[in-house]
């Protein structure tokens, strides 16, 4: 039996586009015009995943979305615009429970449409198989002065590298505002993102953490309880400058298919740090991205932590790392920052036992 497809647009075209695309796949397809319409033809069709506009008349996407996630939930992939407005609309959803999102063809929607195709059909399937997440309100975390550059005794500080993609803001919005200020290592997140979303996404981040969050667009000091996020369309690297650590954000490398690229943060760490001084987390999202990097690093004595399959929207991330025997534990996405914290405890308490030295003017400008 075909898997059953909702499409949820309030363009005739685009509805009529999406259909086309999606039966052509073999999927059995139905149309809805806005969320109200929408609501009805998840009682009466009850599909298997629903692809939904994000500004529409009557009832829009963001309000659809928790009605279906709190009355019948299912996997929603969000067709939303590329804008900076829209991407915080497209992450609220993510946040809601929708399990991925697709760029909304403009232009010429039969030229457009053919830019995304692929993507849309391979996202659709993804969902058609994807855990649904019920997700509440997050509430923002209180703000503690963050520590200081250099507060450890025995040099600059270990890594937390994570690795994520489809359901991934989910995940983080959960393990990131549990983390404290006095995190004694600096994070990096390679989440696969584009540009026009990572900014947004670092803010929204930063909102509700502890810890301080920032886009990664040119170079920048790692810093203990600071996260940095890979600027989306391209890849994260960890360099050493005169003055320490620095995240850089680099070209998209041709080598690998995904981007902010995984792998490319691991490698770049191993060469800078021993594998002890660095923890790598890999998270929900389809493909292998970082798990054979993570699981080469494992072996030479590198913890880490793969999300497990109850938890996770899509395993495939985690499951690749797992199967390399690449993980050092399998965790639900609540358990992921309790157990990073008991790993860096002891790190925390040398960092709240040393001074914490200023950064002097020559210095801060050797990070630049």
């Amino acid at each position: 039996m075909a898997t059953r497809i909702l499409v949820v647009d309030d363009s005739a075209l685009m509805r009529r586009h999406l259909a086309h695309l999606l039966e052509s796949a073999g999927y059995a397809v139905r149309t809805a015009r806005n969320g109200v319409e929408a609501l009805a033809e998840v009682d009466a069709f009850d599909p298997q995943v629903v692809t939904l506009d994000v500004n529409m008349p009557e009832m829009d996407g963001i309000t659809c979305l928790s009605r279906i996630m709190v009355g019948s939930p299912r996997p929603v992939i969000m067709v939303s615009s590329i804008t900076e407005r829209a991407a915080e609309a497209t992450l609220q959803a993510l946040s809601l429970g929708a399990v991925d999102y697709v760029r909304k063809p403009d232009g010429t929607i039969s030229l457009s449409l053919d830019a995304v195709a692929a993507e849309l059909l391979a996202k659709v399937r993804v969902a058609a198989t994807a855990r649904v997440q019920r997700r509440g309100d997050a509430v923002a975390a209180p703000r503690a002065p963050a520590p200081a550059a250099a507060a450890r005794r025995d040099g600059e500080p270990g890594l937390v590298l994570v690795g994520v993609s489809t359901g991934g803001p989910a995940a983080l919005e959960t393990i990131l505002p549990a983390l404290p200020a006095t995190l004694p290592w600096p994070v990096l997140v390679a989440q696969h993102m584009p540009a026009s979303f990572t900014g947004v996404f670092a803010r929204r981040l930063d909102a509700l953490c502890a810890v301080r969050v920032e886009e990664v667009r040119g170079a920048a000091p790692l810093r203990p309880g600071h996260v940095y996020v890979a600027r989306g369309d391209a890849d994260l690297l960890v360099a050493r400058r005169a003055a320490g650590l620095v995240a850089l954000s680099v070209p998209a490398g041709g080598a690998h298919a995904w981007h902010p690229s995984v792998t490319r943060l691991v490698e770049s760490a191993a060469e800078l740090l021993p594998p002890e001084r660095l923890i790598g987390l890999q998270l929900t999202g389809m493909g292998d991205d970082g798990a054979e990097a993570m699981a080469r690093q494992h072996r030479r004595g590198m913890r880490t932590i793969a999300q497990d399959e109850s938890s996770a929207a899509v395993f495939g991330m985690p499951q690749e790392l797992i199967r390399r025997a690449g993980a050092s534990a399998v965790l639900p996405t609540a358990a992921i920052a309790p157990q990073l914290m008991r790993w860096l405890a002891p790190a925390r308490a040398a960092m709240t036992r040393a001074p914490a030295p200023s950064l002097s003017a020559a210095g801060a400008a050797a990070w630049r």
